[in-house]
């Protein structure tokens, strides 16, 4: 195939690779607000094989939920994740309880 004839090919298939679904705006803030989580917890909530550290995907939302609200509200202990859940928002924890419990284990 001659370099023309690949450029024609390109120009040919790019509209059936742009009608591959692309993510809303509120879907990329949601995942871009799970991805501070990865550090921890892994990506999409699975962390590192044996590592100590709780997985978040496929979780129970309302258990979730209702722990990220206790480190919020200084009801439930930790180490680190008090500090951090007092940087969210009450709505972006329900967004985030959502997000993991949709992820697989």
């Amino acid at each position: 195939m001659t370099l023309q004839q690949s450029a024609w090919l390109a120009l040919a298939l790019a509209p059936a690779c742009s009608a591959v679904a692309q993510p809303s705006a509120d879907e990329l803030a949601l995942r871009s607000l799970a991805a501070t989580c990865a550090a921890c917890h892994g990506t999409d909530g699975r962390p590192a094989p044996g590592s100590a550290i709780v997985g978040l995907g496929g979780r129970d939302r309302d258990d979730l939920l209702a722990r990220l609200i206790g480190f919020r509200d200084g009801s439930r202990p930790g180490t680190v994740m008090p500090q951090l859940a007092k940087g969210y928002t009450p709505a972006q924890l329900s967004q985030l309880a959502g997000w993991f419990a949709a992820q697989a284990r």
